[in-house]
């Protein structure tokens, strides 16, 4: 078994490509047990070269009001009033502690994504 440390993009490149040509192996068989250690290869340069950051707190809540199909006027009550719902829809206002419980509780976006 010839596998070799991934450490350029192009080396993670052909990772995933021989990982999509060893897919149906079974594991246990000798492609099984290379698809296992090139994944795990893969996926330890990916948590070190491609972190993924938390979205924006509004896109977190236009994403959640397009999922539940949710209108600005619905959030009213939880960020107080229609104005509010407007100004932090177009970033003139930051959510408080109050609207953060609220979205939170309410519409089940975590805490920490609409900290920011």
């Amino acid at each position: 078994m010839d596998i070799k440390p991934i450490h350029t993009s192009r080396d993670h490149k052909q990772a995933l490509k021989e990982i999509e040509s060893l897919m149906m192996a079974r594991k246990g068989t000798p492609e099984g047990d290379r698809l296992e250690v090139l994944s795990t290869l893969v996926e330890d340069w990916e948590r070190r070269h491609q972190q993924i950051l938390p979205p924006d707190p509004v896109e977190a809540i236009r994403f959640r009001m397009e999922q539940q199909g949710l209108t600005a006027n619905d959030l009213a009550p939880l960020l107080g009033g229609a104005n509010r719902v407007s100004e932090v829809l177009h970033r003139k206002r930051a959510l408080t502690i109050t609207m953060i419980r609220n979205l939170h509780r309410v519409l089940q976006i975590p805490s920490d994504v609409l900290v920011g």
